[in-house]
């Protein structure tokens, strides 16, 4: 299962599922996305991403949730209220993209997408893995993706979409403020949840 396989995204494997978060070429880039599609692999995104990515594509709106196989993923809120392109137009405006909670043999991981912290963070439920854009500019910066780890309670917290900056006060903040463990990766690193 892939999410947002965008223009920097080296896939190893061929996908069962590809989640697509929202449109911008970072998170939908159609050639990626074709080099891992087989002819069963199942793609969700927004609806104004299935013209790019073309074939089948199922699209979820927040709230909305479906099945394969055993996997069930739900759409839910992302946006900014913050960070805008200019005045009154966020870089992510309520209902252009979405984020998703994925129950995966019985754990539960938020993939947040590109959001600030949204009052709807606080009603995700249990949450064994939240992965949450920390960069800012475009997304939550690292104090507001600790209070929305802190908030979620998560078990472990993966900050994310970070351009490169130190997730130091990130770790810090989470873990002196909560039980939830923090884990940092590095491109090409993996976590394995038991």
């Amino acid at each position: 299962m892939y999410t947002d396989p965008g223009e920097h995204a080296t896939p190893p494997e061929k996908a069962d599922i590809i989640l697509v978060t929202h449109s911008h070429f970072d998170h939908c880039d159609p050639s990626k996305i074709k080099k891992v599609r087989t002819s069963d692999t199942v793609v969700i995104a927004p609806a104004d991403c299935a013209s790019k990515i073309g074939g089948t594509v199922t699209s979820l709106k927040p709230g909305e949730e479906t099945a394969i196989g055993d996997i069930s993923v739900k759409a839910v809120e992302a946006y900014n209220y913050k960070r805008f392109r200019s005045p009154g137009n966020p870089f992510h405006p309520k209902g252009f993209g979405v984020g998703y909670i994925m129950t995966v043999e019985g754990k539960t991981i938020y993939h947040a997408g590109d959001t600030d912290f949204i009052p709807e963070m606080k009603e995700i439920g249990h949450v064994d893995v939240a992965l949450l854009p920390t960069g800012d500019t475009y997304t939550m910066d690292n104090s507001e993706g600790a209070e929305a780890a802190v908030a979620i309670n998560p078990g472990i917290a993966i900050p994310m979409h970070t351009w490169g900056k130190d997730t130091g006060e990130f770790k810090k903040t989470v873990e002196g403020s909560s039980t939830t463990k923090v884990v940092v990766l590095q491109q090409g690193e993996e976590y394995q949840l038991v």
